[in-house]
């Protein structure tokens, strides 16, 4: 189910939490080159998914997917980095060594 369409959101009163396992392989990621030259990894993890009835249009399950993204820096430009704060710090001194 992508979106709720016109007939509203899905009623979750009666959804029931379903079980999976993946097809593809427990850890698929995505790496994306963004234009400032850094490269991010990208991986969904799924908390839950709910069987939430039948879409009235078509009397397809519908689902939700509970979801977080997992976003990892890979690389980065040296010219985008800045030097760490020391925690605590009033002056907010970078750390020596870093940057």
């Amino acid at each position: 189910m992508i979106g709720a369409g016109p007939a509203g959101p899905p009623d979750l009163s009666n959804a029931e939490i379903v079980d999976y396992e993946p097809i593809e392989g427990p850890d698929a990621r995505v790496r994306l080159k963004l234009k400032d030259g850094s490269v991010i990894e990208v991986r969904l993890l799924i908390t839950n998914i709910l069987r939430a009835g039948n879409d009235p249009n078509t009397g397809l399950p519908s689902y939700i997917v509970q979801s977080a993204p997992i976003v990892r820096l890979v690389e980065s430009p040296k010219e985008l980095r800045k030097p760490p704060l020391r925690p605590g710090s009033r002056d907010q001194q970078a750390i020596p060594g870093f940057g």
